[in-house]
């Protein structure tokens, strides 16, 4: 079971952004959908009985989406990159993303690979699309992008990282030279690493960007029991960290997490109704998931 979980937060087209990217991405499935019941559509606006979540695979690895109302939108500082086994690849995966969405950077030659382009597609997420002849198999990974007054902070975020979790290397980072300003000699070009056995990238920019981490992207982390939530909840929140509602938080970085126990779905979305209500209402007034108090509001 995949650790880390890449989230996306849609405000009413889930569905049928999940719809789109299953149908352009190879390996791709739709899973499980939660639809709101009466007390989380109360808390959050939206129509009861409507998509709440939808499960989905590119590619071999899972994704959630989530409709969750137009609070937040996403922006390129957290942007997937799809390292693609040949050039044609690029061009089709191009043609599809572009369709109705916004050049960032235009499909061409660069220095570092004979085919690139950076898109934003018609629902706001941000892909880069590279030609990577050299991995074994086309990887989608999710990329951080750290600018404004956090601009320096990415190999100090991936040290954090990979300090917290398991199964970590960092790979190889590339460095802006001397001669590449508004880039400061010696911040990260590009870096890589794993969390989890999960791939990675970060980046530094100095280049003026009216944007920053929002929670329209987050990472839900599984976790086995109580220990595990605990853990990841504390170490996530050190330093400066900030504690959100059922289960979310920012990083010291401003990256959003949901530190989630594998549990909560048998406890708010179980068979006995009432149970499962009174379960998310509970879940509701909590910050972080306390999995015994939920599972005595379900069994009450």
């Amino acid at each position: 079971m995949q650790k880390i979980t890449p989230s996306l937060w849609f405000d009413s087209n889930a569905e049928d952004a999940v719809n789109r990217y299953t149908s352009i991405f190879d390996n791709s499935s739709v899973g499980a959908i939660s639809r709101y019941d009466e007390a989380s559509a109360t808390a959050s606006g939206q129509p009861e009985g409507s998509v709440l979540t939808v499960e989905f695979e590119l590619e071999g690895q899972s994704y959630v989406a989530l409709n969750g109302g137009p609070a937040f939108s996403f922006t390129p500082a957290i942007s997937f990159i799809v390292n693609c086994l040949t050039k044609d690849e690029v061009d089709d995966l191009w043609a599809q993303l572009s369709d109705g969405g916004t050049e960032l950077m235009p499909l061409d030659s660069y220095p570092f690979s004979e085919r690139y382009g950076w898109i934003e597609d018609e629902y706001g997420v941000s892909w880069q699309l590279i030609y990577a002849g050299d991995i074994p198999e086309r990887k989608i990974v999710p990329s951080l992008l750290f600018v404004g007054e956090r601009c320096g902070q990415a190999e100090e975020a991936i040290g954090f990282y990979t300090s917290i979790f398991s199964d970590t290397a960092i790979g190889d980072i590339a460095r802006y030279g001397r001669n590449q300003p508004p880039d400061e000699e010696g911040t990260v070009m590009f870096a890589d690493f794993t969390l989890e056995g999960q791939h990675f990238a970060a980046m530094d920019s100095a280049q003026e960007h009216d944007f920053d981490f929002t929670e329209a992207i987050s990472f839900v982390v599984d976790c086995a029991d109580q220990e595990e939530v605990d853990y990841y909840w504390d170490k996530l929140t050190a330093d400066g960290g900030e504690e959100g509602q059922c289960g979310w938080l920012k990083d010291k970085y401003g990256v959003s997490w949901q530190i989630v126990p594998t549990v909560l779905p048998e406890l708010t979305q179980g068979e006995d109704v009432e149970g499962a209500r009174r379960a998310t209402e509970a879940m509701l007034q909590m910050q972080k998931i306390d999995i015994g108090a939920l599972e005595g509001a379900y069994a009450k």
